[in-house]
């Protein structure tokens, strides 16, 4: 139903309508200023790896991106970053295309074993995505969103069969 290939220039004007609110944006990433632009994105990604963008062959369309950072090569672990869906394709197996695809390349391009992600606790149905796709929570902080506490909740799973 989808299919995958690396970020490229012509999709970021796409990327940058897929959050809808400051709080979504802030979800994706807290280094974000709403609105997003592409610019914000090329800035994050000098320290990314393997950005990936989901496309709908139907319409020839982007629908969701991702990317990898944080690659431990001592632990074989990477994180998983910048998870955002198109709004009109929430709910209809992207995410989970994409967080297979991610899972994947982390595995053949960084030989990472292990993938980490950070979820606010305000974004509920990003935890139970991640969970239901078997992230399991170890670990917590408190950072600020717009001047209240917000929980971030990071979780991982193992990644020796990404398939």
């Amino acid at each position: 139903m989808y299919t995958h290939r690396r970020l490229s220039h012509d999709d970021l004007d796409r990327i940058c309508k897929f959050p809808q609110t400051e709080e979504e944006l802030y979800f994706v990433s807290p280094r974000f200023k709403y609105p997003l632009t592409p610019e914000q994105i090329l800035e994050l990604l000098k320290d990314r790896f393997e950005p990936t963008v989901v496309i709908d062959p139907v319409v020839n369309k982007v629908v969701a991106y991702a990317n990898l950072y944080g690659h431990d090569p001592s632990d074989c672990s990477c994180w998983l970053g910048n998870v955002i869906v198109s709004p009109e394709y929430r709910g209809k197996g992207a995410a989970e295309f994409l967080v297979k695809m991610m899972r994947q390349e982390a595995n053949k391009k960084l030989g990472a074993h292990t993938i980490q992600l950070s979820c606010h606790n305000t974004n509920s149905r990003g935890l139970a995505f991640y969970y239901k796709h078997g992230f399991i929570p170890f670990d917590m902080k408190i950072t600020l969103l717009g001047g209240r506490k917000v929980i971030t909740i990071q979780m991982k799973i193992e990644n020796t069969n990404p398939s």
